[in-house]
């Protein structure tokens, strides 16, 4: 019947061929240095040789039977106007005409094949068709970098902005969909190259450097009963000479070039926005200094008011190698973001909110309780459920390790109700930090830190807010671990020794709850834990997957930011080691704690059950009611949640009809196997997995992956600034146990207090480091996209889905009006609190840079 038609046509005259008329939006190779300079003077001399950028249509309704039936493919047709469209040095996008010869048999292009044969690699953003007879518009997302053609072994194929179920794919697209698929996944040797697509595992063998010296060995994580761990992205380096299952590191100049997949990297804007440079610069050039000065007397701060000055303008870095080594290899415009610096040595950073308003509200009892509910790390506090506190710990490694607080300590200050009473009425909370820390304390004190497990008692007062009743301090015993812990339980003072002594016990409280925020709450449970999902969702889910669709924005920079910190913060001898108290013990620590990682708890409403916070309640709006009314983190937290998991209801509603199609879904059951089984491969034993075989379990773990990649990680990260960002009030480290009487340390807490409280806690130069390290991950990129956004409008063509998507945007524009509202209304005692620092943590959106508020898409940072 074609050939017919075309004979008839030839017959007629009509010889013309019909010419469809398209737009490709790309963005050139960002001018950074010279050679790439060369590069595109290169590539535009080619341009003037011939077409360089060829473009073919792909059938997605007619099969060529030499090609297995594999979509026909139309002729090439070339990008125009290589050279006269001119890319801005601020890589800006561009447009670019391309004209394709309407082949009948095409009859609906599915995908397009693109061949790059410049010089070097360009941005492809997007190719929109018009006219396409019988069709009209037709929309390709691509959102991908594309090498020079001799780099791949394949075709670079992109697919409209359709949606289908591996089931309802169109024949001809069917095997395109596969080979993409296979082409993702590699073949698992080999180096990776920056070009390379390759999405594959690996344990978190990199941290450690062996070949430098015993000093910067450290444990596998990943792969064992002892240190399980979630999977990292495969780079393929080889291993170190001295041990052949660690992997090789990268020397500090190439600290950015670690390899992820390309299209997985930091966009132009938000390299440009410094992070990366920065944390680059932080160790290349202060931390040899800083552990050259370390090994001698640490500089110290004398008075509450010298902290102050890293904020007010005055306070001057020491002279020394530390500073000359600032001046000689920092630029000083990299210096006024880097650590504030006006080029004579004197720092300066933002004033942190939690000091702007108040200078000493921060040390109030009421603020020290506030914060467990609305600071940087409010998803540590429990409901206590028996009096005194017990252990989990095997007491036949640990001894006794259960609580030493008593009756006594406490009973006076409970409002006149007994301890029981207030169990009952749910009066009672703990801030539980002892049996994660215990194993390690031993250890740790054998270094300059000394620190403590701690257990710390809360009174909820009937105006909502917490009071501390009183903080346990515990050492191992000193004749073995198995006669259990020596105890000391501290009570509120605000007089005298007794008062400094208790300023001191909640700084070992800071310290504590500082190295678990750190770790466990935001770096194991949001950015180690969402990687293997990044992972096996491009490798078995296709861009033409709903699921993809639904969850690739919330994945976006998270490979990158891990990758930066396995090389340069997490690392033997990195930031965290040295500004955190755990030091070489911390990713093992972490590793420890993910045994107890439950991917089902890691949903809001069970992660609050679970810690006794709320209690199951059908007739609540989000199915459990809070025992703490006032607890922000919780209160705008359901709001979001419910928000994501009605939006995810929606979405996944309407592809998914029946729990058959979820069952008989390949690739979603592939892609869930990987999951479990390689991913988070030392728990694929575990019971507690969804089994994927109903559309209730596709939909609970879709919401509860985009709620930690999105809200949780917003919650924990973005305060680090806000309240950490003055040390004073979140220590990370603890230098001196507690003073006992009798001791010189003890007669200058009584002389000098604040001089004693500074020489406990973290000293001058770390406590420069890690307030520049937690200025830059608390800063939003000004390319940011939000919860509630998207940076492709036309991201489905399916019209029911973005109704869904924009109704969620006007419930997340609702909830911030919420909060906005709540902040301002005094009943909320825990919102704002002393410091008067309105909780904004899980406010949907924010500006750029450093605000306290946002919630981004994914772990972006």
């Amino acid at each position: 019947m074609m050939l017919i038609r075309k004979i008839l046509g030839a017959i007629c005259g009509e010889n013309e061929i019909k010419k469809i008329k398209g737009t490709v939006v790309l963005m050139k190779k960002i001018v950074l240095d010279f050679n790439d300079f060369n590069d595109l003077v290169l590539d535009g001399v080619q341009e003037l040789i011939g077409k360089k950028v060829s473009l073919q249509l792909v059938s997605a309704v007619n099969g060529d039977p030499e090609k297995e039936l594999r979509g026909k493919l139309g002729k090439p047709a070339y990008l125009e106007d290589w050279i006269t469209t001119i890319t801005s040095l601020t890589a800006g996008d561009s447009a670019f005409n391309v004209t394709f010869d309407w082949d009948e048999e095409i009859a609906f292009p599915g995908a397009f094949i693109i061949k790059n044969f410049h010089h070097s690699e360009f941005y492809l953003k997007s190719l929109t068709l018009e006219d396409v007879p019988s069709h009209g518009r037709i929309h390709f997302v691509c959102n991908s970098w594309v090498y020079p053609a001799e780099k791949y072994k394949y075709d670079r194929i992109f697919f409209t902005n359709q949606t289908y179920l591996p089931s309802e794919t169109p024949a001809p697209l069917r095997q395109y969909r596969d080979k993409e698929l296979v082409n993702l996944r590699g073949d698992g040797t080999g180096k990776l190259e920056e070009w390379d697509r390759v999405y594959d595992y690996a344990y978190y063998n990199d941290l450690g450097n062996p070949d430098k010296g015993e000093k910067y060995v450290r444990q596998v994580l990943g792969g064992s009963t002892d240190y399980p761990y979630p999977r990292r992205g495969r780079t393929g380096r080889p291993p170190t000479e001295k041990d052949p299952k660690s992997e090789s590191r990268l020397p500090l100049i190439k600290s950015l070039n670690i390899y992820v997949p390309r299209d997985e990297r930091f966009g132009h804007l938000k390299m440009s926005d410094f992070l990366a440079y920065a944390l680059k610069s932080i160790v290349q050039f202060l931390k040899p200094e800083f552990e050259a000065l370390c090994d001698s007397t640490p500089n110290e701060f004398d008075t509450i008011e010298d902290t102050l000055k890293l904020y007010e303008g005055g306070f001057k870095l020491p002279d020394g190698p530390l500073l000359d080594s600032i001046k000689e290899n920092i630029p000083l415009e990299m210096l006024k973001e880097l650590i504030r610096t006006d080029g004579e040595g004197y720092s300066r950073f933002p004033m942190p909110q939690v000091i702007q308003e108040d200078k000493s509200a921060w040390r109030t009892d009421v603020e020290f309780a506030r914060e467990m509910l609305a600071g940087v790390n409010p998803v540590s506090i429990s409901r206590l459920e028996e009096f005194p506190p017990t252990s989990k710990l095997d007491r036949g490694v640990y001894g006794n390790q259960n609580s030493s607080i008593t009756k006594e300590h406490i009973e006076n200050n409970l409002d006149g109700l007994s301890i029981e009473e207030a169990l009952k009425n749910n009066r009672l909370f703990i801030l539980n930090h002892h049996d994660d820390l215990m194993p390690y304390v031993r250890r740790i004190n054998t270094t300059s830190t000394k620190i403590y497990a701690t257990r710390t008692l809360l009174f909820l007062q009937k105006d909502g807010s917490l009071k501390p009743l009183a903080i346990e301090l515990s050492l191992p015993h000193p004749e073995g671990d198995q006669f259990g812990a020596i105890s000391k339980v501290y009570t509120p003072a605000e007089h005298g020794v007794e008062g400094s002594i208790w300023e001191l016990a909640k700084a070992y409280v800071a310290v504590s709850d500082s190295g678990i925020h750190q770790l466990i709450s935001h770096w194991l449970n949001t950015h180690a834990a969402i990687e293997p999902f990044v992972i096996a969702t491009n490798r078995q889910l296709s861009v033409l997957h709903p699921i993809h669709k639904l969850l690739h924005p919330h994945f976006r920079d998270t490979m990158n930011i891990n990758a930066f910190a396995r090389q340069i913060l997490i690392n033997a001898g990195g930031i965290l080691e040295i500004t955190v108290f755990p030091g070489k013990y911390a990713m093992e620590m972490s590793a420890v704690t993910y045994k107890n990682w439950v991917f089902p708890e890691q949903a809001l409403p069970a992660d609050l059950v679970k810690r006794g916070m709320a209690i199951e309640d059908s007739d609540s709006p989000h199915g459990v009611r809070l025992l703490v009314e006032d607890y922000p983190y919780a209160v705008d937290g359901l709001e979001i949640w419910s928000a994501i998991k009605t939006w995810v209801e929606d979405y996944c509603n309407f592809y998914y009809k029946t729990d058959e199609m979820v069952q008989k879904d390949t690739e979603l059951q592939s892609w869930w196997k990987e999951v479990v089984e390689e991913g988070h491969g030392d728990k694929k034993n575990e019971t507690w997995w969804p089994k994927m075989q109903t559309c209730k379990e596709l939909i609970d773990t879709c919401t509860i992956v985009i709620w930690v990649a999105s809200a949780l990680h917003a919650a924990v990260n973005f305060g680090q600034y806000p309240y950490a960002g003055y040390l004073p009030n979140r220590p990370t480290i603890s230098r001196r146990f507690m003073p006992e009487p009798d001791t010189p340390e003890y007669e200058e807490l009584k002389s000098n207090p604040e001089k004693a409280f500074l020489k406990t806690i973290t000293a001058q130069l770390q406590t420069l480091l890690g307030i520049s390290l937690i200025e830059i991950l608390s800063r939003h990129s000004s390319d940011e996209v939000y919860l509630g956004q998207r940076d492709t409008l036309e991201w489905t063509a399916d019209e029911e889905p973005l109704k869904a998507f924009g109704k969620f945007g006007q419930k997340l524009e609702e909830i911030e009006g919420k909060i906005i509202e709540m902040n301002n209304d005094t009943k909320w005692r825990n919102r704002v609190g002393p410091v008067k620092v309105p909780y904004t943590l899980l406010f949907p959106t924010s500006e750029g840079g450093l605000t306290g508020k946002g919630i981004p898409n994914s772990v972006s940072i």
